[in-house]
């Protein structure tokens, strides 16, 4: 970091000590994530790390987080902020935990559980560690509690507002035996409410730490400063990107009730050093489960202004503050109560990003990438398992990221609001009465360019015993769009492999399956960026030796002679 790069010391403090503060900060987070994937029972945050952690200060601003899943962090802090409105903190001891996942009181959707935890030292109130990760099972109508066919938020699951998990250290047994009530796999989900209050331990030691070696007023100081800085950076980012208003319109596939024409619209105003992000137009609420409440729509805003800025901004309060976020009350990124919204954490929070992210790229193509996947390939399997105990399986695919000025887009990766792992194989086999049959890259769902996008994937998993299966998946009618010439990238598709016959499944559908039935899942690939034709030879001849472009459509969509 430069001179000019490092935070001025305005507050008193020196700029050295703010940049060891800020690092510090910022590895408290990650040592929080490792102890929570690291104790944790389910695969699904064991293996996928489909959990975030972060730090806030006293007043419960963000300070600090670790680089884990976009969509849980920039929606954080309004799990505090809801935890904080219905315990303030004279309410509050150490040793007191308070949990939550109501999507209308500080959530994203029920299966993500957020656990806020007050950190004290000498008897002062001095920050809050906090910790979201997704749970595999949290009830409801489907097993996995990621279905296609609920209409509103009671089928979704358990619905737990802000209630305190610890109470002066101890366990509150009350919560813990509602919800292992309530769900599939109870051991489980202990565990991993177990996990996530150790990673929020963790953290308040570290952050303790960190107040014996500054003291508290120089370390308060020191964050209030970085928190100023990331604000600065941000406005000198935004403040490079030519001014004006700039429109760009995506749409869902539908909403699985058979409402098709779902536009998400983005209007990013920048105005100097701010950027106003209006999402007038977007379509209304639906009955089907792709609703996304505010602090998911915003989580997604900010991912997107913070990529096409500078993703080095340290991610805390500050560098939101430019951002302005509007949304039309009642549609699918603001919904009311009590519509379905489990797939508006995992699908709109996608498009969202998409039209933002297209939207700059009208002002500054240079810095956006094409469109990615743009879904999370949700899929969940659930059932009985041979032994007679009760399973619930969550994955979701990764797929083609979109090419940009830089290069080509990565291939079978998770994507933007994702940013999570596929379950490894051996992990899925062991775990659940589920095999791998087939895993490998799709050819030629990169869309072409003079940048390539990258390249969906394909997954066979196959059922042992009678299980049902839901599939949440968007990208399979409209694909992800190019950029700059680029073409787009291939639809996913699924499929059921039965009888030895083929199937097609909707993206978001529910289904009886028996033993011995294989769900083919394809994902989609990366749009394309620049003009195919100036792709270069070397490049295409070695995607054509890896198997990534077959030589038909070399020939075809870049004018390959060999």
């Amino acid at each position: 970091m430069t001179d000019e790069e490092t935070p001025s010391g305005e507050t008193g403090v020196d700029p050295v000590t703010l940049e060891v503060v800020r690092n510090a900060c910022a590895a408290v987070c990650e040592e929080m994530n490792a102890t929570l994937v690291r104790t944790s029972y389910s695969p699904n945050i064991k293996e996928r790390k489909d959990c975030s952690c972060a730090l806030f200060g006293a007043d419960g601003t963000l300070v600090a987080q670790a680089e884990n899943m976009p969509v849980h962090l920039g929606a954080m802090p309004f799990s505090v902020e809801a935890a904080l409105d219905a315990f303030p903190p004279e309410t509050l001891e150490p040793g007191d935990a308070v949990l939550l996942n109501d999507p209308y009181d500080g959530g994203a959707h029920l299966p993500d559980l957020t656990l806020v935890t007050p950190v004290y030292h000498d008897g002062d109130l001095a920050a809050f560690t906090a910790n979201r990760a997704h749970h595999a099972d949290i009830g409801g109508a489907t097993a996995g509690s990621v279905g296609s066919d609920s209409t509103e938020i009671y089928q979704e699951g358990l619905r737990i507002p802000p209630v305190k998990l610890r109470v002066g250290g101890e366990a509150n047994d009350a919560v813990y035996d509602l919800i292992e009530r309530n769900v599939r796999t109870p051991e489980e989900r202990r565990g991993d409410l177990r996990a996530q209050v150790a990673a929020n331990e963790t953290g308040a030691e570290r952050f303790r730490e960190l107040l014996d070696r500054y003291g508290p007023t120089t370390l308060a100081d020191a964050l209030a400063e970085i928190t100023d800085y990331s604000e600065r950076r941000m406005r000198g980012e935004l403040a490079e990107i030519p001014d004006g208003t700039y429109r760009f319109e995506d749409r869902l596939d539908g909403d699985g009730r058979g409402n098709e024409v779902l536009p998400v619209v983005a209007s990013v105003t920048v105005d100097g050093e701010s950027v106003t992000v209006d999402f007038a137009s977007t379509a209304d609420q639906t009955p089907g489960p792709i609703n996304a409440v505010f602090a998911v729509t915003a989580s997604a805003t900010y991912y997107a202004v913070r990529a096409v800025t500078d993703p080095d901004i340290p991610p805390n309060e500050g560098c939101y503050r430019p951002i302005d976020i509007q949304t039309p009350d009642g549609s699918i990124v603001d919904p009311d109560p009590p519509a379905a919204v489990v797939g508006g954490n995992l699908e709109t929070s996608q498009r969202v990003t998409d039209v933002v992210l297209g939207a700059f790229a009208e002002a500054v193509p240079e810095r956006a990438a094409a469109a990615g996947q743009g879904t999370m390939n949700n899929v969940t399997f659930g059932g009985t398992d041979p032994d007679g105990d009760s399973f619930a399986f969550y994955e979701t695919q990764a797929g083609g990221f979109g090419a940009h000025a830089d290069g080509d887009g990565m291939d079978a990766v998770h994507v933007h609001m994702s940013n999570t792992l596929n379950t490894p194989a051996e992990v899925l086999e062991t775990a659940y009465p589920l095999r791998v049959r087939r895993y490998a890259l799709r050819p030629d769902t990169g869309g072409a360019g003079e940048y390539r996008g990258g390249l969906g994937l394909r997954r066979d998993i196959e059922v042992l015993t009678d299980a049902t299966c839901s599939l949440l998946a968007d990208r399979q009618r409209h694909p992800p769009y190019g950029l700059v010439g680029g073409e787009g990238g291939a639809c996913g598709e699924t499929y059921l492999l039965a009888d030895g016959e083929r199937r097609h499944l909707p993206g978001k559908s529910t289904h009886d399956l028996a033993a011995g039935d294989t769900v083919s899942l394809r994902t989609p690939g990366g749009g394309g960026y620049g003009d195919p034709t100036d792709r270069r030879r070397s490049a295409l001849e070695r995607d054509i030796e890896l198997g990534k472009v077959s030589l038909d459509a070399a020939r075809e969509t870049y004018g390959y002679d060999p």
